[in-house]
């Protein structure tokens, strides 16, 4: 077994961040606990209770509660700590709010905001959706606050998290490639996506996680005003339009959605990632990129 001291301080670091990625929240107890004390001490507490020869003997304990337990480096028992009361969480961790009363606290937060900064504000405030005790940052949208097409994601990745921006990293230059091959350029667009938190290990997100988070996204629609929205990935596809079908059955078709009083006309592809793990996939999204940039230009 490698210890931690056999590490250089860069593979320490790399650990830590594999460790992150794959969904670890913490790393370490609030207070140390001797897990060999806490089993010496079960045993002693169960050997105090009299057995039935010792009921008939009129006899105390058993002996093999008496005698001081062996450790785990052979020598004389230590005195067993105590049972580990319960721990007293933090605070964040400890108050849990119902889920529709989240669902409601974000309805109020996020139609309180009056622009995209005062809505990024509210988000940060925000405490009601368990998403944001594991993530690293809140990831919100970037680029033109006034766009005439705004991107829209299903949720950040370990390299949005880390970046604090979505569609980061290696999905982020695909998008550029992907929007560039139809004129578009990112710093026109408004980037962001459904879920502002990063799920732990990139889970999908639970129906309740995203009630909570529909008004923040909703809102952001609103504020933005797009004159088109391009929907990415199976996730956001669904959230947007409902139903139970795929991407592949979502994609290439204009559809509407009713955001902030008004209809918003909405076109879905295949996610960056999806091109990404399958290349012939591109073919499709190409296909998709030109019916979208052709109904923009109408």
């Amino acid at each position: 077994m490698i210890s931690a001291n056999d590490l250089s301080a860069p593979e320490l670091a790399a650990l830590l961040h594999f460790h992150a990625d794959a969904g670890v929240e913490w790393m370490l107890e609030d207070v140390a606990i001797d897990r060999f004390a806490e089993f010496e001490a079960m045993r002693a507490e169960q050997g105090k209770r009299p057995q039935p020869a010792d009921r008939d003997a009129g006899s105390g304990p058993a002996p093999s509660a008496a005698r001081p337990q062996a450790s785990v480096n052979g020598s004389a028992g230590r005195q067993a700590a105590p049972a580990r009361p319960a721990r007293e969480a933090a605070p964040s961790a400890a108050v849990t709010i119902p889920d529709s009363q989240a669902v409601a606290e974000a309805e109020f937060a996020a139609s309180s905001a009056r622009s995209l900064d005062e809505l990024r504000a509210a988000m940060e405030a925000f405490n009601g959706c368990n998403l944001k005790n594991s993530a690293r940052s809140l990831v919100f949208a970037s680029g033109n606050p006034k766009p005439a097409v705004m991107a829209i994601g299903a949720m950040p990745n370990a390299d949005d998290d880390r970046e604090g921006h979505p569609f980061s990293g290696r999905q982020g230059a695909m998008l550029d490639r992907m929007l560039a091959g139809i004129g578009i350029d990112r710093a026109s667009v408004l980037v962001t996506n459904v879920i502002p938190w990063r799920p732990p290990g990139n889970r999908v997100p639970s129906v309740r996680e995203s009630d909570i988070c529909r008004p923040f996204i909703e809102r952001q629609i609103a504020l933005a005003e797009p004159n088109h929205v391009l929907i990415f990935g199976n996730f956001a596809a669904r959230f947007f339009f409902g139903g139970t079908e795929t991407i592949h059955e979502m994609r290439g078709v204009w559809r509407e959605i009713h955001i902030g009083g008004r209809n918003v006309p909405a076109f879905a592809t295949l996610h960056p990632l999806d091109l990404i793990a399958a290349p012939i996939s591109k073919r499709l999204a190409w296909q998709d990129l030109l019916a979208f940039r052709k109904g923009v230009a109408v």
